[in-house]
């Protein structure tokens, strides 16, 4: 009788242990980005309101402190100081790839490339990547329609005048944030 009591709490034990595991994995894959020091970024909310009557206004609840403000649906970017001071804000245009709306850190940066559409560009900031495609803010070193090669590459680069792109690497150097918002 003995071992069948020993088999039995083996087994529930087990199964605690499967159970705790399945709620941990599914908790880490609801935690916030975390910045490179390891601690979670401030949380931002997905759909924030905007201002009607100004819509350059940086929208509230997009984070705090000093960061890159980024939005999907306005194609507008904030470059912000602390105590929410906007340096400058821009519109850019998409890429086809966009990131998920969430904080994350510049991870790199270059001062001059060819961009997958073939186009060469400046002030390269990459902050995350989707499904393998890096995801940037960048400038083209000349319009568009001159050389450019129509491509059914996927694209993350986030364009912005030339003129925006030199604030923007003059801003958000490696580990700044940059807040994805709808």
């Amino acid at each position: 009788m003995a071992t069948s009591n020993a088999t039995f709490v083996t087994a529930l034990t087990a199964a605690a242990l499967a159970t705790v595991g399945f709620l941990a994995y599914q908790a880490a894959a609801t935690v916030p980005t975390r910045t490179a020091a390891g601690s979670t970024s401030a949380a931002i909310a997905s759909k924030v309101p905007r201002d009607k009557l100004d819509p350059a206004a940086l929208p509230p609840g997009s984070g705090a402190g000093e960061r890159v403000v980024y939005s999907l649906d306005d194609n507008r970017v904030w470059l912000v100081a602390s105590g929410d001071h906007v340096i400058r804000t821009f519109e850019v245009i998409p890429g086809t790839i966009d990131p998920a709306p969430g904080v994350y850190e510049v991870t790199s940066r270059s001062n001059s490339v060819t961009g997958t559409d073939g186009i060469p560009i400046e002030h390269v900031v990459r902050f995350t990547s989707v499904d393998g495609v890096v995801i940037g803010f960048s400038a083209a070193v000349r319009e568009a329609g001159a050389g450019a090669t129509a491509t059914a590459v996927p694209t993350g680069g986030i364009r912005e005048s030339r003129r925006d792109g030199d604030a923007m690497w003059g801003f958000a150097t490696i580990g700044a944030r940059v807040a994805v918002i709808h």
